[in-house]
């Protein structure tokens, strides 16, 4: 058995190898058979090499006189450059440790190859580490193509937003009001040694990130995991008792969970996805709610819908996740520019049939956790002029600390929310 940090490093860079071949972090994850503290400490290890990728790759490439082909050496270089980077004061430790890891390579051929890489960047770093800061992949450490896009969609804002993709998640809760006030929830987690502090009357962020078996009362239904910019779709959506509503593109359950817990409503959670789906029940049941759980592809209506007109809808549509890349930093190398026009196309197709199912009245959130404007502002636009019906209402300020009051009703990511579009519309 390998050293703890050798072993950390070599179960990171197996993770990374198969993000590198186009493959899900989560599913690669989910098949790796790691446990307790191993797993959270390549998890970690993982996750912050991805969101650094652009930085590290571009290093490897100074370092390296042609291209390293196995893609398990490679990746644990470009997992060892990142701490490296990080960690500058546990240098030598990590060298020997990464040399360690490498033994267990293709029989050992890489370890004089990881040796002299990374000593040679010891050698160099202050000279490698200006050269990636004037590169803009490598400073920003998201695509060409994503910065581009938020040069041009938030001008004001992109740089705001690189960072804070590249930044560790705030851990929000939302305390289950139909159980316990957010106040008395507040104290139960001061009792239990946990530092905490209210965003609104249900929101509490949890100043430091730990395991969801520790939060006393998660297990009962007390509270969630939400983020507290998707928090504010329940509000928005502003469902009365005895209304019925549609939560579409539901899974894993958040937003629904939400909303029953604001009001006594006839909720349907419509999700395509059946393994998805099933984890809507399992979040219900848990908070001691109920709702009609229904796989189906949205936009076949014929497939799921009865006749009965509702009073709201929730469109949480599927997207590029833009908004929320620090939960999810593979997506960035792993999405394309191309599959930003599919995913406007499959919002379009969702909220034009959804349409058909909203009651004269009605209102129907549209709803996004991208921070592009083709799957936001330039999407809403293109619905409102198709559907001479539909009538876009002011949307209230996503949370307080919505940070881009000038321009479209965004929730730009920042350290207590990620990033995400609403839209309010009404049927005439």
């Amino acid at each position: 058995m390998l050293p703890p940090l050798a072993e950390t490093l070599y179960a990171a860079s197996g993770l990374i190898a198969a993000v590198i071949a186009g493959r899900n972090f989560d599913a690669v994850l989910a098949r790796t058979g790691l446990v307790g503290p191993i797993r959270a400490a390549a998890m970690d290890m993982a996750y912050t090499t991805l969101r650094a990728y652009g930085r590290g790759d571009f290093l490897l490439g100074k370092l390296l006189e042609r291209p390293l082909k196995d893609a398990a050496a490679r990746s644990l270089l470009l997992v060892v450059l990142t701490r490296l980077e990080a960690r500058p004061d546990e240098d030598h430790t990590t060298v020997d440790q990464a040399v360690t890891a490498a033994a267990r390579l293709a029989r050992g051929q890489f370890k004089a190859l990881t040796n002299g890489v990374l000593r040679n960047f010891l050698r160099r770093r202050e000279e490698l580490l200006a050269l990636a800061d004037a590169d803009p992949v490598a400073r920003w450490q998201h695509p060409a193509w994503w910065i581009a896009r938020l040069q041009r969609d938030h001008p004001a804002h992109w740089q705001t937003i690189l960072a804070a993709g590249n930044s560790h998640p705030p851990l929000c809760l939302r305390v289950n009001s139909r159980r316990v006030a957010g106040a008395d929830f507040l104290q139960r987690l001061a009792a239990a040694g946990i530092a905490a502090r209210a965003l609104d009357d249900t929101a509490i962020l949890i100043e430091k990130p730990l395991p969801v078996e520790r939060i006393p009362g998660f297990a009962d239904g007390l509270c969630s995991v939400q983020d507290w910019g998707a928090q504010a779709a329940a509000g928005l959506l502003d469902a009365q008792d005895g209304m019925r509503v549609l939560d579409a593109c539901a899974a894993p359950g958040g937003k629904a969970a939400h909303l029953l817990e604001r009001a006594a409503i006839d909720l349907t959670a419509l999700d395509a996805d059946a393994p998805r789906a099933a984890r809507i029940s399992g979040n219900l049941q848990r908070l001691g709610l109920a709702a009609t759980v229904t796989v189906a592809d949205a936009r076949d209506i014929g497939a799921w819908w009865d006749g009965r007109r509702y009073d709201r809808i929730l469109a949480d549509v599927p997207c590029s996740a833009s908004g929320v890349v620090r939960r999810h930093p593979d997506a960035k190398w792993l999405r394309r520019e191309s599959d930003i026009a599919g995913f406007a196309t499959t919002q379009a197709a969702i909220v034009d049939a959804l349409w058909r199912t909203l009651a004269p009245g009605g209102k129907m959130v549209y709803a996004t956790c991208s921070v592009f404007a083709e799957e936001n502002g330039a999407q809403v636009e293109a619905f409102v002029g198709r559907h001479a019906d539909a009538r876009r209402l002011p949307v209230p300020y996503a949370t307080p600390a919505a940070n881009n009051r000038d321009a479209q009703p965004y929730a730009l990511p920042d350290a207590e929310h990620d990033g995400f579009y609403y839209a309010l519309l009404q049927k005439a």
